[in-house]
């Protein structure tokens, strides 16, 4: 297993260190808050939503599925159809976008125009993902791009602890329009902040004009993607069905399953901001550790699910080390394709949009026919194949250094 130094995550072309802009990835930390907790809002809301609407629940909730479409989407098309364009603008008007799905969400009068806003956000958020590496590659000198890359994640993982009990909070106190009209304002503050701390960003030597396809003819990085895949497989062929293991195994009551979701929430927001120190002493050793950590956790609660204590004890590692994942794998990214940072990036949204889903099919399927037990079982496996295959990973690219 390699050691390769977070250090070498800047770009290959650039040979002078420029001063860090930590107030431009502060921002963009907002901006990742906002769109994370904009994108899961529905959840905690959908409810009211469907009352006010006159919808189905099941319709209210694909207002989650049409913003993933459309993130997809946009990962896969973005750096080609912006070309040689400045990214500062890009940026720009991706929040602006934000701010327009927002008040439209809240002002809707029908299930379109609902729609129409969900759609935008999808849009912003392939967008901002897609580009969020290469930029933060560019603010800060190439030794501390983990830590700037676990910053922008920070806002990710607050969201994660944050956008679900708030929404449901703010939807009682003030109503689901207002819930989600609440967001405008703080994508604004994002917005003027933004506007004073990016810098111009054109994309000269980025070869922004290549799409992201052109990658898959790099076989380690089409490995590497594979094991991103796998690992998002693994984890959310577990997680999404998270909480029938909770009730159906654990036997926790509502307040227990409250208080074991938040000790996954706050145990991710921490290990966001020291994953970075981590992956310095190894970015390859930091890739294997994740999945292999996860499968011993799954396996152990698949064995001691009924144990409260244990199983929270376990949560807490799960939580630090399932919110930890993409902030290294973001960094490998940058290690990886240092001058394809963004048409990367499109193809790890994409990715990882795409495992997500497979993840809760395949998930689902064990779950209806053996039960919870068995899911995590079955998590463990894909995630045992996620840590052979990235210690391979590691292995070629110290055969190579």
């Amino acid at each position: 297993m390699t050691s390769v130094n977070a250090s070498r995550a800047g770009s290959a072309n650039d040979t002078v260190e420029h001063p860090a802009r930590w107030s431009a990835v502060y921002a963009m930390a907002v901006c990742s808050f906002v769109l994370v907790a904009s994108e899961f809002m529905p959840v905690s809301l959908l409810s009211p939503i469907a009352d006010t609407l006159k919808l189905s629940e099941g319709q209210a909730g694909q207002a989650i599925s049409i913003s993933g479409v459309f993130a997809v989407v946009t990962s896969l098309l973005i750096s080609v159809l912006l070309g040689k364009r400045d990214r500062r603008k890009v940026m720009m008007a991706l929040i602006l976008l934000l701010i327009a799905s927002g008040a439209l969400v809240a002002f809707a009068p029908d299930y379109f125009v609902f729609m129409l806003g969900r759609a935008l956000l999808g849009i912003a958020v392939g967008g901002f993902w897609s580009m969020s590496a290469a930029i933060a590659m560019r603010l800060v000198p190439k030794g501390a791009v983990p830590k700037a890359l676990a910053v922008v994640n920070g806002g990710t993982a607050m969201a994660a602890v944050l956008a679900a009990p708030l929404g449901s909070f703010m939807g009682g106190v003030i109503g689901w329009r207002g819930a989600f009209f609440c967001i405008v304002p703080v994508v604004a503050v994002a917005f003027f902040w933004l506007s004073f701390t990016l810098p111009k960003l054109p994309a000269e030597g980025m070869n922004a004009d290549r799409g992201p396809f052109s990658l898959l003819r790099k076989s380690s990085f089409v490995f590497g993607l594979v094991m991103w895949c796998l690992l998002f497989v693994g984890e959310f062929s577990a997680f999404t069905y998270l909480r029938p293991f909770l009730e159906h195994i654990t036997h926790v009551s509502v307040r227990g399953l409250s208080m074991m979701l938040l000790v996954v929430g706050i145990s991710g927001f921490i290990s966001t901001f020291l994953i970075g120190r981590v992956i310095e002493k190894g970015l390859y050793l930091t890739l294997f550790l994740l999945p292999a950590t996860l499968t011993v956790v799954t396996a152990a609660l698949a064995i001691f699910g009924g144990s409260p204590a244990a199983v929270a004890v376990l949560l807490a590692i799960w939580g630090g080390v399932f919110t930890a994942a993409p902030v290294a794998w973001w960094t490998w990214l940058a290690h990886s394709v240092p001058d394809d940072a963004e048409a990367g990036g499109g193809l790890m949204v994409a990715t990882g949009q795409l495992a997500i889903t497979l993840g809760a099919t395949f998930g689902g399927v064990v779950f209806d026919a053996d039960g919870a037990i068995a899911t995590f079982w079955s998590s463990s496996a894909i995630l045992t194949i996620a840590a052979v295959g990235t210690c391979v990973l590691g292995w070629a690219e110290n055969r190579r250094a």
